[in-house]
């Protein structure tokens, strides 16, 4: 994915992967490598067991959400106050001067002025990829349109790990909106080191973009494609990746309305399905997890959010360049 892309209501160019991005930046799961995947695992094992430390005493991290968030933000936030950092921000866009026609380049080296970290989500793909490239201030992208969520990413890998005992060869079902969720993107890139099998389910309207399959013929990835949710497919999973429908990446309403509902678990799908299996979402969910399941000791979409807490903690630190086997207190 070396080619450019515009943001185009501030005509500003982003190159995917610059070679002036700040070495300490998570933009895309895709700037780290197997052993720092594996080595991020551990420092949120880590947090898990000691969660409260004050090795950011002293640092001043930015929350900057040009769209809107709550676990994600959340979650970063309460990684910053746990590790004694302090956290300046802003999660409604329209109280900043971005409302009165401030560039997101601008913005960015305003705020660089002030802080240590920027975590910052925006709606345009390509945002935070711009930003490593206007300041120096290491910035981890918390989601950039339907582009990719690294950190989303992580607690997922953490999650899958936590729950299979291990990332290698499993089977992975990605089910619901895979042409916009940036969450399912992520994901499928960062699993490449560990020789996963896909079933994409989705309808023509939302299946897995054609980049991503590319992607995946390109490093010797299976996968298959489904348009039904098929008690077959559920049973040969290890992991069930549901997604919402996300209506905000729809301009035809109508087109949302005639794919909201097509792929709906209930927990009696998973009653022949494999010990293992382990049901998974980015969260919200709307109506694509029945609430018959949340009892289903499958269901792991709950402690999934709250392993955020821990792999956002080793994201922060590392970002920051913080041994948090010196730093911290145990």
């Amino acid at each position: 994915m070396g080619y450019s892309l515009t943001l185009q209501s501030q005509d500003i160019h982003i190159r995917k992967h610059s070679n002036d991005m700040n070495s300490n930046s998570l933009v895309s799961i895709d700037d780290i490598s197997r052993d720092e995947i594996l080595d991020l695992i551990e420092r949120a094992r880590f947090f898990e067991e000691h969660p409260d430390q004050k090795i950011l005493d002293g640092k001043v991290v930015a929350t900057l959400f040009f769209e809107p968030s709550t676990r994600t933000r959340l979650s970063f936030e309460t990684a910053v106050n746990r590790l004694g950092g302090r956290v300046i921000g802003f999660s409604d866009v329209s109280t900043t001067s971005s409302s009165k026609g401030e560039t997101l380049k601008d913005t960015i080296k305003m705020v660089s002025n002030y802080v240590d970290l920027i975590i910052m989500r925006h709606y345009l793909e390509g945002a935070a990829r711009y930003a490593t490239e206007v300041t120096d201030v290491p910035v981890i992208n918390a989601g950039d349109g339907a582009n990719q969520h690294p950190s989303q990413t992580m607690l997922d890998l953490y999650s899958i790990s936590k729950t299979q005992g291990r990332l290698d060869n499993l089977t992975i079902t990605m089910v619901g909106d895979l042409k916009y969720g940036r969450t399912v993107h992520s994901l499928l890139m960062a699993l490449r080191y560990f020789n996963p099998t896909f079933h994409f389910v989705a309808c023509d309207e939302l299946k897995m973009p054609k980049e991503y399959k590319e992607f995946c013929d390109a490093n010797g990835l299976r996968y298959y494609e489904h348009t039904e949710f098929s008690q077959d497919v559920i049973n040969q999973s290890d992991i069930l990746y549901m997604t919402r429908v996300q209506r905000e990446r729809f301009t035809d309403i109508m087109e949302y309305e005639r794919v909201k509902n097509l792929y709906n678990l209930h927990a009696s799908m998973l009653d022949d399905s494999k010990p293992n299996l382990r049901v998974l979402h980015p969260l919200p969910r709307v109506n694509e997890i029945a609430q018959d399941v949340d009892d289903n000791p499958k269901a792991y979409y709950f402690e999934q959010a709250r392993n955020g807490l821990y792999a956002r903690q080793a994201i922060i630190c590392k970002a920051l360049g913080i041994d948090i086997y010196k730093e911290a207190a145990v």
